[in-house]
């Protein structure tokens, strides 16, 4: 069994890269305390989705992606 950062990509629209961090997030108005979405991000593009996250205070984590 492979691990969901194995084979992730980045969330960035068009972006093709692997993932090295994963963007653990949830909306509270749709989503129970327990849930908790995952988007992959690049290097490059970390910054740019954990922001467009937190800004609207979905933001939880950011962990490194296991290789």
């Amino acid at each position: 069994m492979t691990s969901e950062s194995t084979l992730a990509v980045c969330s960035a629209k068009g972006c093709r890269q692997s993932a090295e961090y994963l963007l653990r997030w949830r909306n509270p108005r749709l989503h129970t305390a327990d849930r908790r979405k995952t988007w992959a991000a690049c290097a490059e593009h970390r910054e740019h989705l954990s922001t467009f996250l937190d800004v609207r205070g979905f933001l939880l984590a950011v962990e490194p992606a296991d290789h």
